[in-house]
């Protein structure tokens, strides 16, 4: 068995493939969840590998987040526009998280639309100097929140709303 069949065809290989999807800046849990039920998993298990493989980078974008971009702006000057942009979109985002503080930070994380989530929290959180301590169980619970909502929606909990 090699290595592609074993994370589609094991249920641990499933787990953990839903875990590096949910990893992925942009997907997250928002994808995660739903790839890992289509995989075969339980909606819990892809909720639980989903928020562990969300999480997982969260620490270190708080952390050295703005150590790598000095770095990337020294080092790769080409990136420049690419460090800009993401910059400006932690300081964009965080005017809203500014005013609740850790509170808004949670709601920003847990709203499941793009451009939010744990990545953009934790960006953001870095460039308002939020210390991880803090910052951390908010964008846990903001995660939890939007691992719930994502969950019901994939499992059509809200298919009788006429929407």
């Amino acid at each position: 068995m090699d290595l592609f069949q074993w994370l589609t065809e094991t249920p641990a290989g499933e787990f953990l493939f839903t875990m590096l999807v949910s990893m992925v800046p942009v997907i997250e849990l928002r994808g995660g969840i739903p790839f890992g039920m289509a995989q075969g998993l339980e909606p819990v298990a892809a909720f639980f590998a989903s928020i562990i493989g969300n999480m997982i980078p969260v620490p270190f974008i708080v952390v050295y987040i703005r150590r790598i971009f000095h770095w990337m702006r020294r080092h790769m000057p080409r990136l420049n526009r690419l460090v800009d942009k993401l910059e400006a979109k932690a300081h964009l985002k965080g005017a809203t998280v500014t005013k609740y503080k850790y509170l808004g930070l949670c709601i920003f994380v847990a709203i499941p639309l793009p451009g939010t989530g744990a990545w953009t929290g934790a960006l953001v959180a870095a460039f308002l100097d939020m210390p991880l301590r803090k910052a951390l169980p908010s964008i846990f619970l903001g995660v939890i929140i939007a691992g719930i909502v994502v969950t019901l929606v994939s499992t059509g909990v809200f298919a009788f709303l006429p929407i």
